[in-house]
């Protein structure tokens, strides 16, 4: 399966059983736990949940993020309909994001939506990864979209309870989450350079930022209070996230967490909880994370890129391998013609085979040219008939 290819979705239920879906994780508070454990929580997706779509590729994070975002809304679809089917899970997401997207046209104005909602689904889940945070400024888009996507989940929720003002929802969630962090990076007894930058966008992200010692703070600490026990653990991990970006923890930090864990009617230990989770996450994943990385727009831009060039070229190269390799069987099947008559079956064979030449040698041709690596995975999403079979992922076996 590649989720940067079309047809990704359609892949995702065809390999994936709607039961093992459902039975991987207890309840909610579990899957939450497996998208902690896989990064999610924290914004850098690394690992899938439980059970796996197969693939042959090293996933990117925002691969990673795609699919777990895709099979965190349906575990909690099933788990309020567990007599439905993926075409109407499919549907009701979709439903749901063309609501929460009402009044917003950044999000459906990237859309052309096509007659198939799985289609429809994978164009929205691209753009809600791409999307300027429904308004917020780019730089906090770049920063935390991805670690907001689980209030998507939180929503969805909701939404299957009965409740239609899901922009409202989602609008109440996301400030309280970007206010927490905001007190939470402020708590830090020498903030860096890169922590006051990272203060200030928050802030005017906030249009309104509250100081935690005062009336209105204090008014906005009972509201958190009142929220759902997923969402208050959801906020304190995103504090965690904050004051934990230098790897340091000093007293202040620490402090704020327990009196945050305390506000928030947390369980002891709670936030002490959260910071182990994380630094077993970043020790785990020590060569490929980078929690709330800063630089140089410019040398992070060229760094992504320059990832995102290497991936491509490692792909087709695999690509073009694998057809090859697979068609190493027409040069025995040809022999075999010499001696006797090919069945039917191995005359498709050869038939299948012999096509598939005939489009890997335009396809080799481009992937030599210059940047022929990144027109590639165009001509797969634009034209897949011209390329060969073995460069499709998401193709379904219908055998």
């Amino acid at each position: 399966m590649n989720p940067s290819s079309a047809g990704w979705i359609k892949k995702f239920i065809k390999e994936i059983d709607q039961n093992a879906l459902c039975g991987a994780y207890k309840d909610v508070f579990d899957l939450y736990q497996g998208l902690k454990t896989g990064g999610f929580i924290y914004g850098m997706s690394l690992v899938g949940l439980e059970p796996q779509a197969k693939t042959t590729l090293q996933l990117t994070v925002e691969e990673h993020t795609k699919i777990n975002l895709l099979h965190a809304l349906c575990f909690v679809y099933f788990k309020e309909n567990p007599e439905d089917q993926y075409s109407q899970c499919i549907a009701t997401i979709v439903s749901f994001y063309e609501l929460m997207g009402k009044g917003q046209p950044g999000l459906l104005h990237k859309l052309s939506f096509a007659k198939n909602p799985s289609d429809n689904l994978e164009a929205i889940i691209n753009a809600r990864l791409h999307e300027n945070n429904l308004g917020r400024s780019a730089e906090v888009s770049s920063l935390i979209t991805y670690v907001l996507l689980f209030i998507d989940v939180l929503v969805f929720q909701q939404y299957l309870k009965g409740n239609q003002s899901v922009q409202k929802a989602f609008d109440h969630m996301e400030y309280l989450c970007i206010q927490a962090c905001a007190w939470a990076l402020e708590s830090k007894l020498k903030p860096s350079k890169y922590d006051h930058m990272f203060i200030e966008m928050l802030q005017n992200a906030l249009k309104k930022p509250l100081k935690l010692g005062d009336d209105s703070g204090q008014e906005l600490m009972a509201d958190m209070r009142e929220q759902s026990s997923l969402f208050k653990n959801f906020i304190m991990d995103v504090c965690c996230l904050g004051v934990w970006d230098d790897r340091v923890m000093d007293a202040a930090e620490l402090h704020f967490l327990q009196d945050f864990e305390k506000a928030l009617a947390l369980e002891p230990g709670r936030a002490l909880t959260g910071v182990g989770d994380l630094d077993e996450f970043s020790r785990n994943h020590a060569q490929s994370i980078r929690l709330f990385e800063h630089a140089n727009p410019v040398k992070l831009l060229y760094k992504q890129s320059s990832a995102m060039v290497k991936t491509l070229i490692l792909r087709n190269k695999n690509r073009l391998i694998k057809e090859l390799a697979e068609s190493g069987e027409l040069v025995k099947l040809l022999t075999l013609s010499t001696v006797r008559d090919l069945n039917r079956k191995e005359k498709q064979k050869v038939k299948e085979q012999l096509l598939d030449i005939c489009k890997t040698v335009p396809s080799l041709t481009l992937f030599l040219l210059p940047g022929g690596s990144l027109l590639l995975p165009i001509m797969v999403k634009l034209i897949p008939k011209l390329l060969p079979s073995a460069f499709n992922e998401n193709a379904i076996d219908e055998s």
